[in-house]
């Protein structure tokens, strides 16, 4: 089998498993009364069925960048960045061509697909956005797009065991992540590894 045809097969799972967690972390937030009207049920399914979309962007992203086995120079992770940017457009142009006509869908699919690279300190990208001015689907999204790319075979790097992942994203507790998406997240890690 190719290289080309494994690359994809991952990005599928990757696809499935952050669907999976989105909709488990964001139930577990839905029960505090600060998310509950936000993060209803029918929010939640909505979410789950977007949070494939989110890396859109990478199909504007070369190959050779993003199976490169090594660490990326700077000008790399610049291009790697403009991701979030290539699939908010990918968006818009769709919702332009009324091909997604639904404004509670799109909104979410560009919340998502934008804001999941901010960081809750606002030392993310691609706009610098800090702790609320997050939207809180992009604050889940930040949390298991992370989990799923420590604990799965990267070109660069092998997987990390599910007990350190889950230490990494507590130690960025209040800086990378939302402290109240890292505590759901612990709160459901028996489920996320399973």
């Amino acid at each position: 089998r190719s290289r080309r045809g494994r690359t994809r097969r991952s990005r599928s799972r990757h696809a499935r498993r952050t669907q999976g967690y989105t909709r488990l972390v964001a139930s577990l937030l839905a029960k505090s009364p600060r998310f509950r009207r936000r993060l209803t049920q029918e929010r939640i399914e909505l979410m789950a069925i977007l949070a494939p979309l989110h890396d859109i962007g990478k199909v504007g992203i070369p190959d050779a960048l993003l199976n490169k086995p090594g660490p990326l120079t700077s000008d790399e992770f610049a291009q790697m960045q403009t991701h979030t940017h290539l699939g908010y457009n990918a968006i818009v142009d769709a919702e332009a061509l009324s091909l997604i006509e639904d404004e509670e869908i799109v909104g979410l699919a560009k919340d998502m697909v934008f804001t999941h690279h901010e960081w809750w300190d606002g030392h993310g990208y691609p706009r610098g956005l800090a702790g609320e001015e997050i939207p809180i689907e992009g604050r889940i999204l930040a949390v298991v797009d992370v989990y799923d790319a420590l604990v799965t075979a990267r070109p660069y790097r092998v997987p990390m065991p599910h007990e350190e992942a889950v230490g990494t994203i507590c130690a960025q507790r209040g800086t990378q992540f939302d402290p109240d998406v890292v505590d759901a997240f612990v709160a459901a890690e028996r489920d996320i590894e399973a």
